[in-house]
């Protein structure tokens, strides 16, 4: 019989504020159990020595009710002096646990709202210290890449479906048409057929291509290079026009003390906003929603390019002065 385990009850654990109360009146109760030990010990050779130098020899009876007297005094003293530094303990943890437990609430609270799939959840700058500050930061970040990925996922998914459905539309309609007798059974159909068809096939290649090559399980070897510069060729040959120009120029460089080789592909096509520079690399994305598929291409060969060149530990950066300026894409990897 398999099964999950069953799980054990777990008892509730103390709050913040026992413990911290907890942990101060254990450092209280420690150092009266010091000062105490050493205050039997030394205080009252130190007191007969200087009762003997002021009253010089002093009946027994008389000694034995000082001697009393004196250990009663230190742990009469002791005693309050305890109480007082319990309920200064208690005042305190009561305080610092009140500053502190509401940051950390707010937190717990927090996470568990982004865990819900609330991706809008942020926290605010508990002021308690750069590590408060850091947590806060931190988890805000957090939230806003897992808001930033769910948008992303958002519009891949809804990308994807349109990207299927076009070629599904046509291969369904042309199937439809031939089985009313509509659309003949010939060469010319079913090379449609197979085009589209094929069309499935390419888009279903890029999408596994990207997964592995963001995921860095790619094989890397001069021929993903070679992938990712025909990937950057075909796109400036689809965006300049009969009569425009592509240029290839490599050069050496120094970049933090290293050595790199830098490619730049520069076109005199479309061009883009400049505000759209980082986008381009995004999987599925256009900069012209009105373009043709055709002349589009399935939107992610970019992607699969920045993650092979990234993969490569390199970079690659995409520049144009605005539509109709051109465009240039430049690579750095490392010379060596």
């Amino acid at each position: 019989m398999t099964g999950t385990p069953p799980t054990r009850p777990t008892r509730p654990s103390p709050g913040l504020g026992l413990r911290l109360f907890a942990a101060m009146g254990l450092v209280v109760l420690a150092g009266a159990s010091t000062l105490l030990i050493v205050a039997l010990l030394v205080a009252p050779q130190v007191f007969h020595t200087h009762l003997r130098m002021a009253l010089g020899t002093i009946p027994t009876a008389t000694q034995q009710h000082v001697d009393e007297a004196f250990a009663n005094s230190i742990l009469l003293s002791l005693a309050m002096a305890v109480v007082v530094a319990l309920i200064a303990a208690l005042t305190v943890t009561w305080l610092v646990s009140r500053r502190i437990a509401a940051p950390v609430a707010d937190l717990a609270a927090a996470a568990a709202r982004l865990a819900a799939g609330h991706y809008d959840t942020w926290v605010p700058e508990p002021g308690l210290g750069t590590e408060f500050a850091a947590l806060a930061a931190s988890f805000n970040t957090m939230a806003g890449r897992l808001a930033a990925t769910e948008q992303v996922r958002q519009r891949l998914l809804a990308d994807l479906a349109h990207e299927l459905r076009t070629p599904l539309a046509s291969i369904e309609a042309s199937l439809e048409a031939i089985a009313d007798g509509v659309l003949p059974a010939a060469d010319a159909t079913w090379a449609a057929l197979a085009e589209q068809t094929a069309r499935l096939d390419r888009l279903v290649d890029d999408i596994a291509a990207v997964s592995h090559a963001e995921e860095r399980t790619l094989h890397l070897d001069p021929h993903r290079l070679a992938e990712a510069l025909a990937n950057l060729l075909d796109n400036a040959l689809r965006h300049t026009p009969p009569g425009g120009q592509v240029t290839i120029s490599t050069h050496r460089d120094r970049q933090l003390g290293h050595d790199v080789a830098r490619l730049v592909i520069t076109d005199t096509g479309e061009g883009f906003p400049p505000t759209e520079a980082e986008r381009l690399f995004e999987r599925f994305y256009r900069t012209d929603a009105a373009r043709t598929h055709r002349d589009a291409g399935s939107g992610i060969g970019l992607t699969i390019t920045k993650a092979i060149i990234n993969a490569h530990h390199g970079t690659i950066r995409a520049h144009s002065s605005g539509p109709g300026h051109g465009a240039a894409f430049t690579i750095t990897l490392p010379a060596s």
